[in-house]
Formats: C-alpha cells, structure tokens, sequence
C-alpha cells in the first residue's frame, strides 16, 4: 500500500507549468513540522518535494501561495535521470491527489468558493488516474 497524508506550508508559490505533450503540472514542496520537540531546541521541519498533475496542479496554482496551509493525500514515487553531466540523479516524490485548505476561513479566498473547487479536484481524481513520468516515457522529466 502506497498512501500519503501530510499536512504543511508552502515553502513557495507554485507555478503553473506543462509538459512538451501539453499536461499541467506543478512541483513544490512543503515544510512539515516534526511532532516532537527537544527540550531547548526549536522545532524542526521536513521539507518534502510534492508533485501534482492536471486539475489537482491547477487548482494548487490557482488558490495557494507561499505560507498558506494544505492538506494532502497522495502517494509516494521515486524515479531516477541523467543529468548533463551523464551523473544518474533519484528522485522522490509525494504525487498529490486530493488537497484540501488547512487555513481560517477568513484567510485569501471566499470557503464555499474553495469547496466547490475542491469537490471538483476530488471528482476528477477519481475519474482518471494521474499520469506518471518515467523515463520511457518519451517525454522530458518535469523537473
């Protein structure tokens, strides 16, 4: 089984961006604060790449920005490429499929806007599967 659940800010404001063939796609990450705390010391943060495709990219793009809280569920993939210097580069990724606010009502953006927004994300992932990249794919790696 392969499931994801986090909760964190964005470390940036995601941007919009799409593949040679034309899917949108985003690539951002999260800080994740760590549940514990040694005594005396500040708490730490994890800071995890996140992946997200099509309509689940766009709607990120569209309604979050740097700080803002968000909820996601999604599934972890790895993957590796050559970058150009002929070096093999891995990469691990969480690949988002639902994403839901975290944040106040009253924060950025009208609520009942956002779970509409949010009711469609979560039907469209339902109706189809996101692409993956992979190195046969054909395609250029997004990242």
């Amino acid at each position: 089984m392969n499931n994801v659940s986090l909760i964190g800010r964005l470390t940036g404001t995601p941007e919009l961006k799409r593949t040679q063939s034309g899917k949108a796609y985003v690539k951002f990450s999260i800080a994740v604060d760590r549940q514990f705390v040694k005594q005396g010391e500040e708490r730490q943060a994890d800071f995890i790449s996140i992946l997200a495709w099509d309509k689940t990219a766009e709607f990120i793009c569209k309604y979050f920005e740097k700080g803002r809280r968000m909820a996601l569920t999604g599934r972890i993939q790895t993957g590796s490429y050559k970058d150009k210097d002929g070096n093999t580069r891995y990469t691990t990724d969480v690949v988002a499929e639902n994403v839901e606010f975290c944040d106040s009502k009253g924060n950025n953006t009208d609520n009942s806007q956002q779970q509409q927004q949010k009711q469609q994300v979560q039907a469209t992932n339902h109706m189809s599967n996101p692409p993956t990249v992979t190195e046969d794919s054909g395609e250029d790696l997004p990242f």
